[in-house]
This record gives structure tokens, C-alpha cells and sequence, in this order.
């Protein structure tokens, strides 16, 4: 493929594959000149009181932005499979199936995140019992799950359904001219086109999703921004205060800002292809 592409000309070269290229040229450029300018900050920060204030505090800060992407990893991950059965579920022929998924995506699809979070919060026991022992129900996993709904919601309308409905109906009819039943069709032909259709949408609601964990501390759980506002109360300065949101805004943006370029390449590359 890289011999082939080395012998056309620049003009023929599919634009997709220029853009890559000159991403990749423009983070080799920002990294080579971005390492000296940490190096250079991290010394500045260790010889302040403010930057070792927040040198001491950062291994709690980037633990706490573990625990926000443990949430929505599993989130995205309990939303995609319930969201895959109701989008099915959506399709069906049967009134008695197809009108209750409905229901479901338009309830969760709407709600705020901090609701359904509140919502999982207070509908969920502190405790389960098993047998004679009772074991606990840990804040992050009630968040987790009131984050799967609006998740498995997405997944199920805006993902699912819509790379079904955006497959060309001659696909169908090709499906049936060769003698394929319909469920044959959607696994051998329909759902392989689909997948690709619904990876960039998918990666850009994980983004959201990992936004939305940022609500989580307001259910107790010990997540950055929970980190953050004890550090900043233990601390107790303003400087400090505003040092370590920005350090929190820093850290969620590192981590989405890369999805949503990698989503925008894919949406390129797909619609180039």
C-alpha cells in the first residue's frame, strides 16, 4: 500500500491519507517542542510554592481521573450491550416489542445525566444480602449504571437505528435477490456495513459519557473533581484553587480531545470510502 501510494501523484492521493500524514508530522513537531517547555515547567513548578503544593497533590488528582474513566469505560461498555438489544428490539415487527423500546429510548434519551445518576443513586440498595452477609453497594458502580441508560439509549436510536436506516434499501434487495433470509441479510451484509457507520458516533458518545462523569462526585464517589475540591479545601488559596480546576480541565481535556480527532479522521475516512 505505502509503495503504491509513493508512486502517485500528490494531487491522487486520497485526501484522507494526506490528512494522516501531516498529522502525524504535526504531533512529531508539537512533541519535539512541547518536552523541553514540560521539562522547563515541571522545574518551575517544583521551585514554587504553588507548584509543589500541586506536585504534592497530583498522584491523588490522577488517581481520582482513573476512577472517572473505570466509569465511563464500563458505562459505555453496559450501555453499548443493552442499547444493541433495545435498538434490535426497535426493529421488530411485533407492536409489543418494538412500542416499549421505544418508550425506553425516549424516557433515558432525554433525562439529564444528574438525574439518572440521582435516580440509580436511591433506587439501588447500600447494601445487598447474600444469604447471611451483606455486601456493599459501592457509589461508583450506582453511578455507572445511571450512566448506562442515557448511554444505552444513544446506542440503541442515534447509533444503532440510524446505521440501519442509513444502509441503501438496494442492499436489501441484493440481500434477497441472492436467496438470503432477512436475519441472514443483517448479519452477513447489513451489520458488517454497520459496524463502521456506528464506530465514530460510538467513540464521540464515549467522550460525552466521560464528560458526565464528572457528576459522579456529587453521589460520593472519590473521582478527580471530588480530589480536586479536596485538595483546594485543604489548601485553602485561591491561586491553588484555580491551579488545580485547571489541572482537572487539563486532565479531561488530554483524554477526550484525542477520541474526538480520532472520531472526525474515521467520519472522513468513511465518507471518502
Amino acid at each position: 500500500m505505502a509503495d503504491s501510494i509513493e508512486l502517485l501523484p500528490a494531487h491522487r492521493i486520497p485526501p484522507v491519507i494526506r490528512g494522516q500524514w501531516r498529522l502525524a508530522v504535526l504531533l512529531t513537531v508539537l512533541l519535539a517542542g512541547l518536552l523541553p517547555i514540560g521539562v522547563a515547567l515541571a522545574q518551575l513548578l517544583r521551585s514554587t510554592s504553588l507548584g509543589a503544593q500541586l506536585l504534592h497533590w497530583s498522584p491523588l488528582l490522577l488517581w481520582g481521573m482513573l476512577v472517572n474513566i473505570q466509569i465511563s469505560a464500563l458505562a459505555i461498555a453496559l450501555g453499548t450491550v443493552a442499547g444493541l438489544f433495545v435498538g434490535a428490539l426497535q426493529l421488530s415487527p411485533l407492536p409489543l416489542l418494538r412500542v416499549p423500546a421505544r418508550w425506553y429510548v425516549q424516557l433515558f434519551r432525554n433525562a439529564p445525566m444528574l438525574v439518572l445518576i440521582y435516580f440509580a443513586t436511591y433506587v439501588f440498595p447500600f447494601e445487598i444480602q447474600i444469604g447471611r452477609h451483606f455486601v456493599s453497594f459501592p457509589d461508583w458502580i450506582k453511578v455507572t449504571l445511571g450512566l448506562a441508560l442515557p448511554a444505552s439509549a444513544n446506542v440503541a436510536d442515534e447509533i444503532f437505528r440510524g446505521a440501519i436506516a442509513s444502509i441503501p434499501s438496494a442492499q436489501w434487495e441484493a440481500s434477497a435477490s441472492l436467496g438470503l433470509r432477512r436475519q441472514h441479510a443483517y448479519r452477513w451484509v447489513i451489520l458488517p456495513q454497520c459496524l463502521r457507520r456506528m464506530l465514530p458516533p460510538w467513540m464521540n458518545l464515549y467522550a460525552t459519557i466521560t464528560m458526565g462523569t464528572s457528576l459522579a462526585s456529587l453521589a460520593g464517589v472519590k473521582d478527580l473533581l471530588d480530589s480536586a475540591q479536596i485538595a483546594s479545601a485543604t489548601v485553602n488559596r485561591v491561586d491553588f484553587t484555580v491551579a488545580v480546576y485547571f489541572f482537572t480541565l487539563l486532565l479531561f481535556f488530554l483524554y477526550c480531545y484525542p477520541i474526538s480527532r480520532l472520531t472526525q479522521t474515521l467520519e472522513k475516512r468513511h465518507a471518502y470510502y
